[in-house]
């Protein structure tokens, strides 16, 4: 299974449009067939540079296995068009929240997609803790893309 973003590279520079700096709308994704014994996936972006605590970008499970991609600017919807479902993100909604670390170097940011022999079944804006409960003893395979963003320090004048 393979990871790709739509308007950046693994291991390169996140768009300033996929972040708090700019419209903060979630990029494409796209990925590979996963086995044939796939019921759904789940995607798990976060940034474990955040300071005190991996902090939770974006969540999104229950995507069919038939789907293949997530388009940009996905809706912060609770439940999205596949019936897929978002979680609840760290910064306490529903969807997307895009990168928006303190000034300083730069931060990682991991979009991990999981593909699962079962759906999980939990209602719209569960957690992460509840997503990987459920999910725990269930993958069947995994791809990770990466990407960072920092932003500069404002100069006081």
């Amino acid at each position: 299974m393979r990871l790709n973003a739509l308007g950046f590279d693994d291991g390169s520079d996140i768009p300033i449009r996929f972040t708090c700096d700019g419209a903060n709308v979630s990029p494409g994704l796209q990925w590979t067939a996963a086995q044939a014994e796939a019921e759904s996936f789940v995607l798990i972006a976060d940034d474990p540079d955040a300071p005190g605590k991996t902090w939770l970008h974006w969540l999104v499970y229950d995507l069919p296995a038939s789907e293949h991609e997530l388009p940009e600017g996905v809706a912060p919807k609770g439940t999205l068009p596949s019936g897929a479902h978002q979680g609840r993100n760290d910064f306490g909604k529903i969807g997307y929240g895009g990168p928006c670390p303190p000034p300083g170097p730069p931060h990682r940011y991991h979009f991990a997609l999981y593909a699962l022999d079962k759906r999980l079944d939990l209602r719209p804006g569960a957690t992460r803790v509840q997503v990987e409960r459920a999910m725990a003893g269930h993958v069947l395979a995994h791809a990770e893309l990466i990407g960072q963003y920092s932003r500069q320090a404002v100069p006081v004048t």
